[in-house]
């Protein structure tokens, strides 16, 4: 390898001008880069429609993310946490602290291993109860 390398000129055979131009910091940019889209169209996002969707996946996530910002913006007491407790407690955004306590205390009942036999399946669900009771009980809304 190192005889090849040895013998090896990149220069051989060319001019002088050949040669100055292949030194060039630019040489080999001179090239034409290929249009990665089509002349005059403009940079769009996709349409929903361009997508076929037999499970309604896509669409029903969209409808949902779109029903949370409607209630959002229907009730800026709440932040978009505190939205997603009050519908993890199933409460209204009209409930009150009486309201609240009393769904937790439902909810916990419900939930608790010890009302289930030992079942551990609902644990998850009485950890997010918990969680949103908590975020909700110092919530500005329900002071």
């Amino acid at each position: 390898m190192r005889e090849f390398n040895a013998g090896y000129n990149f220069f051989d055979g060319m001019s002088a001008d050949q040669i100055l131009a292949a030194q060039s910091p630019t040489s080999g940019w001179e090239t034409e880069s290929r249009a990665f889209r089509a002349a005059g169209s403009a940079d769009l996002p996709p349409r929903w429609a361009d997508f076929k969707d037999p499970m309604d996946a896509l669409g029903a996530r969209f409808r949902q993310r779109m029903d949370e910002a409607r209630r959002e913006a229907a009730d800026p007491r709440f932040t978009r946490d505190e939205h997603r407790a009050l519908q993890t407690m199933g409460l209204a955004a009209d409930a009150d602290r009486t309201a609240l306590r009393r769904r937790y205390g439902e909810l916990v009942r419900k939930y608790h291993p010890d009302r289930n036999g030992g079942d551990r399946s609902y644990e998850t669900r009485l950890g997010a109860v918990v969680e949103a009771y908590q975020l909700l009980r110092k919530s500005r809304a329900f002071a």
